[in-house]
């Protein structure tokens, strides 16, 4: 079906078409010329009048000539080139001629470029609702993937319809619930399994311990003995020489013995003094977080499932280190199990989810986490480890972080500095398509990147397993709390009179 013409210049990566139809922004359009079939996107269009133009200022004439005129308007539309359809969309080296005629794309043209091995449905496309949209898990999780949108826009159905489809290849998905909002979640392709989150000290680092501890770079003396107390207690714990299973009462046991040193100048014990009240802190505030009786928590990543770390329990200092914990023994293990075959090391692939983000890769301040996420984004793709960053708030997400995502998919985002945070992080986002991100509706996405052939704009499936993540039903909550205090206060009527009590 012709569509209009190109009219004027053209070039090789995008021509102006002139229609009396009104295609949609998004669609896909063909251009036969020189014996070879083109495939482009339409990403900008206008309608206007020749005869209704800016330079008229009066209302009744315009009304005048709308009378006269009718319906006759023309559309004006740009087409970005994508490829020659036969020659594995490879941009032509030459330009359309002028007056080419700019024709719909046919499901036949278009599902053989949509469809492709090794990969999993994400929806159809908007424009054409016969035609599914799926994305390559081996370029999906190796180039890592950026889901980004304003909130309620549908990014945690779009993560569940992703998890579901890597648990259909037995993947090992890993994902880090900020607000326990997966733990009860159901996918038909695989179970959850629930992760807690606590860490065996043997397998820390000194800077995690010390960030929760929040001891200060310009306290060095108590750095120092908090340090050397670290080391004693991972030693004792290594050689189970420990009296207790407690690693805080251990770490205060070998202070507290520093401290009753008769030995020890005052202002030394001034300062372990600081560092034990520092420890007392932490048994306060991370009682349940140390345990040296459980395993490290990569052993606990079962294949085919997913595999929920639930961060929900703890704050954001915590949360960190915890990331920041699991990304560093990740890369760590996957390099030993890649490089020297260790079969003890980490043994499979793993995708990582990292929902908030912006709170755990932010743009303002540096953390362990970041500095984690980073160097996944940089060295996973050799090791098997891929990303998958997740943010209702993109223009607060690490830059440099987010250009390491080579997929994204980008849901409705209608504030300014969210829209150019995400172009200036992605080669591959015009300036027309992030014109329409304002305009998608919910569970609506703009599929850009290597997962894909050509920029999409698709409807996500709706998940079918069990709904996750949307907002809480205010009415049905407050409407069923006045239920329960009804029925106690008629029980508390009925137990008041079978005693024998009166008004």
């Amino acid at each position: 079906m012709i569509i209009g013409r190109c009219i004027g210049e053209t070039s090789l990566i995008e021509v102006t078409f002139i229609s009396k139809d009104l295609p949609k922004v998004g669609e896909y359009v063909t251009l036969e010329y020189d014996g070879r079939c083109v495939l482009g996107m339409i990403e900008s269009m206008v309608r206007g009048s020749v005869s209704l133009n800016v330079d008229i200022y009066d209302p009744d004439t315009i009304a005048k000539i709308r009378e006269i005129e009718g319906d006759d308007y023309y559309i004006k539309g740009k087409v970005t080139i994508l490829g020659d359809v036969d020659d594995n969309l490879k941009i032509p080296r030459t330009p359309a001629p002028p007056g080419t005629p700019v024709k719909l794309a046919t499901k036949e043209i278009l599902d053989p470029i949509l469809r492709m091995d090794n990969s999993i449905k994400l929806g159809h496309l908007i424009s054409q609702e016969n035609v599914s949209v799926n994305v390559d898990v081996n370029k999906m999780v190796s180039r890592h993937l950026a889901i980004l949108a304003m909130t309620g826009a549908g990014k945690s159905n779009t993560v569940s319809v992703i998890v579901d489809g890597l648990l259909s290849h037995n993947g090992c998905i890993m994902i880090f619930d900020m607000h326990s909002e997966y733990s009860g979640a159901e996918f038909t392709n695989g179970e959850v399994n629930i992760i807690d989150p606590i860490i065996n000290p043997k397998y820390m680092e000194f800077n995690e311990i010390k960030k929760l501890a929040r001891i200060g770079s310009n306290a060095t003396i108590q750095e120092r003995y908090f340090r050397k107390a670290f080391i004693k207690a991972q030693e004792l714990i290594q050689k189970s020489e420990a009296e207790s299973n407690d690693f805080l009462e251990i770490l205060y046991t070998i202070l507290s013995g520093w401290y009753n040193d008769e030995d020890m100048f005052k202002s030394d014990k001034n300062n372990i003094m600081d560092v034990i009240n520092k420890i007392e802190d932490l048994n306060i505030k991370y009682d349940r977080l140390f345990n040296t009786n459980v395993s490290n928590i990569l052993n606990k990543l079962e294949l085919g499932k997913a595999n929920i770390l639930d961060l929900g329990q703890v704050d954001e200092n915590t949360a960190e280190v915890i990331v920041s914990h699991v990304l560093r023994n990740a890369l760590k293990s996957r390099k030993k199990a890649v490089k020297f075959k260790d079969e003890d090391e980490l043994s499979f692939p793993v995708f990582f989810v990292v929902e908030e983000a912006h709170i755990l890769a932010p743009q303002s301040r540096n953390t362990e986490s970041k500095y984690w996420i980073t160097r996944i984004a940089r060295e996973g793709r050799k090791f098997g480890l891929g990303l998958c960053l997740v943010s209702q708030s993109p223009k607060s997400v690490d830059a440099e972080t987010l250009s390491q995502a080579n997929n994204m998919i980008i849901l409705r985002l209608v504030e300014p500095k969210d829209q150019k945070h995400v172009q200036s992080a992605s080669e591959n986002l015009s300036e027309d398509l992030v014109k329409q991100l304002p305009s998608l509706n919910i569970g609506e996405a703009m599929v850009l990147g290597l997962m894909t052939k050509i920029p999409t704009l698709v409807k996500i499936d709706e998940f079918k397993g069990r709904s996750i993540g949307g907002d809480l039903k205010i009415t049905e909550e407050w409407s069923s709390y006045n239920t329960i205090q009804k029925e106690e206060l008629e029980k508390s009527k009925k137990e008041f009179f079978d005693l024998g009590g009166d008004y």
